[in-house]
């Protein structure tokens, strides 16, 4: 497999209303690790916490709320949840995907993947990056009628885990009828795992978070792919470590130094092949991305690998961390206006060609 080495791919949404010009645009920045985009701006169901519920038992549309919920309680739910095991079961581990296409991602779920698929199959692509929410953040997102959040609910968590596992099998499947040789990344978006420890989540136990990730990291590795945790924000990043992610891709550009704060995991996680996917171009501050310029970003990257050189007192090799390195924006960019949504796209595609000549990296 080739290296991701300096390369660079954003993390999920634009503000695009058309999806060809979104995907033309992701194809064109995008070279050697093209993604398929998050348009809410087309349809709300592609609103990341509803874009993945297509086959999921128990959660239904909420008139009175306006929103999503689920309801683990129904007759309904218990028998569709008996399907679901066993369609899960087959899948997974018998590799048996007869009933895999009713966990795929359709309008008006999705309106870029089968244009994103196409042009996967007209090009010679090493890699291709997918994505689902993580399962922390659903489960602290979606809620029953009375507000109660589906991660409390053991039951739900486990739904909720296992049909995200299925939604990320889906799409690796796809891109292997396409190429066979291509390396699906299935990025996790965990936005909420900067929370973690705070008092909002105070009786959440990390233990809990790790099973969850390592359940679904474990799966998509065993179908063939990499895979990534994006957060955000700060975190504990020794839990994305513990859980055997391949990938952590972190805001690097408000945070740039909080990988110093976990530097003996970051040290294992490195020593073990795993890749840093540096946030380094600002998507979460409008006036910060207005004003920034390469120049900035590179020396921002730098002073990073620095501080976890020094902070590992150099069990961490300046070398290691740049062959292990590569980029993307620090969020998605569906809040950001067109021009700026392409100008970060620009900045990250710019950053990686000329961090790749300095170091002397070749495709």
């Amino acid at each position: 497999m080739k290296a991701l080495t300096l390369k660079a791919t954003a993390v999920g949404s634009l503000p695009h209303k058309n999806p060809e010009e979104a995907v033309d645009l992701i194809f064109n920045k995008f070279k050697e690790i093209p993604f398929w985009p998050q348009l809410a701006g087309v349809d709300r169901h592609e609103d990341m916490t509803v874009q993945y519920i297509q086959g999921i038992p128990g959660i239904k549309f909420d008139e009175k709320q306006s929103k999503y919920i689920y309801d683990a309680q129904s007759d309904e739910f218990f028998t569709e949840l008996e399907d679901f095991f066993m369609d899960y079961e087959a899948i997974v581990n018998e590799k048996d995907f007869t009933n895999l296409e009713k966990y795929a991602i359709t309008k008006p779920y999705t309106s870029a993947i089968p244009l994103y698929l196409e042009k996967i199959k007209n090009g010679g692509y090493s890699f291709a990056k997918c994505h689902i929410i993580g399962p922390f953040t659903w489960g602290t997102s979606l809620c029953d009628s009375e507000g109660v959040c589906a991660f409390y609910d053991e039951t739900y968590r486990e739904v909720l885990t296992k049909g995200l596992t299925l939604k990320a099998i889906w799409q690796i499947e796809q891109l292997k009828k396409i190429n066979p040789e291509i390396t699906t990344i299935m990025f996790m978006d965990e936005p909420v795992m900067s929370q973690l420890g705070t008092s909002a989540f105070i009786t959440v136990k990390k233990e809990e978070i790790i099973e969850m990730l390592a359940e679904v990291i474990n799966v998509i590795k065993d179908f063939g792919a990499m895979s990534a945790i994006h957060c955000c924000g700060k975190s504990d990043w020794s839990v994305l470590v513990d859980a055997g992610v391949d990938i952590i891709n972190f805001d690097a550009f408000a945070y740039s130094k909080s990988l110093g704060a976990y530097v003996k995991d970051m040290e294992n996680f490195l020593k073990k092949g795993g890749y840093i996917a540096w946030g380094i171009v600002p998507t979460l501050d409008k006036d910060a991305l207005e004003k920034t310029n390469i120049e900035e970003l590179e020396n921002k990257f730098e002073d990073a690998v620095d501080d976890l050189v020094k902070k590992s007192k150099g069990n961490i090799e300046r070398d290691l961390i740049i062959k292990q390195s590569f980029f993307t924006p620090s969020c998605g960019a569906g809040g950001l206006s067109m021009e700026l949504a392409q100008k970060a796209m620009s900045l990250v595609n710019e950053i990686s060609f000329k961090l790749k000549e300095k170091y002397g990296v070749s495709d």
